[in-house]
């Protein structure tokens, strides 16, 4: 019995003992979202958005992306920089249970964490080693500007992939997809800047059909545009602004399925 309980004391000890670590910011990652609000909640969803991640100090070195290239789409291991001095709650309102209902924040992909670390699966488009920098040139990614990457691991399809894996309330891609337009006076300012940036109106319209804004916003828009025929106070007639490399787009609803886009400056 004795043998037990310093068994168990040692065990104690052993779990208690080195639980802080030191890691290293390897790259900062250069991406068209310039603040939170409007980053898609997933990775892959808006294709049109690309990037670099830039390698720093003993991590610039050609050698440690040797190989890499053969591989289509890599891991990102990243701080949420722009939130973990908010710190973290165990329960969390997750956008998919409609922002209301809290859940274990281990059930999901929130910022909010115990350690503030993300993971994300980008595609690999080149990599370039230019008066020795070292850059990974990535789309899809889902990242805000400056993020500090912390590791880089290739995707391995045979390993990372689960085709028949259950994912609880997130099993399914959110479908709730809108149509977007662009008034005259947006589609101006496009055209002026086409040659710079060719792929803005695909962005935009990417990241503007996921509907970014709360989710309690999106789970009201079908009623409120319905009563809106009634009652206009009770349509969501918010302007809504985002930033995307150096534009602010601005947009709103017209329709339950609509958003448009009315100044980009």
């Amino acid at each position: 019995m004795n043998n037990t309980i310093k068994n168990n004391r040692e065990s104690e000890q052993t779990l208690n003992q080195n639980t802080n670590i030191n890691v290293e910011i390897i790259a900062r990652v250069f991406s068209p979202y310039k603040e939170k609000f409007a980053i898609p909640r997933q990775p892959g969803i808006v294709t049109a958005a690309t990037g670099k991640v830039v390698l720093l100090n003993k991590a610039n070195n050609i050698d440690l992306v040797r190989d890499l290239a053969q591989f289509s789409h890599i891991w990102l291991i990243f701080v949420f920089h722009a939130t973990h001095q908010q710190g973290w709650k165990p329960l969390v309102r997750p956008p998919r249970l409609g922002g209301n209902k809290k859940t274990g924040v281990f059930s999901t992909r929130s910022t909010f964490r115990p350690n503030p670390i993300g993971m994300s699966v980008v595609r690999l488009e080149k990599i370039t080693y230019i008066n020795k920098q070292v850059e990974l040139h990535i789309s899809g990614l889902d990242l805000l500007d400056q993020t500090p990457i912390v590791d880089i691991k290739p995707y391995i399809p045979y390993s990372d992939a689960i085709p028949d894996a259950k994912a609880g309330f997130a099993q399914e891609q959110p479908s709730n997809s809108k149509h977007v337009s662009f008034a005259q006076k947006a589609r101006n300012t496009l055209d002026s800047v086409q040659v710079e940036f060719p792929n803005l109106q695909t962005l935009i319209e990417q990241v503007l059909a996921q509907d970014p804004r709360p989710a309690y916003k999106q789970n009201n828009s079908s009623t409120l545009h319905e009563a809106s025929l009634i009652d206009k106070t009770n349509f969501d007639d918010k302007v809504y602004g985002i930033r995307l490399y150096r534009f602010n787009i601005k947009w709103r609803l017209i329709s339950a399925s609509t958003i448009e886009v009315f100044e980009i400056h």
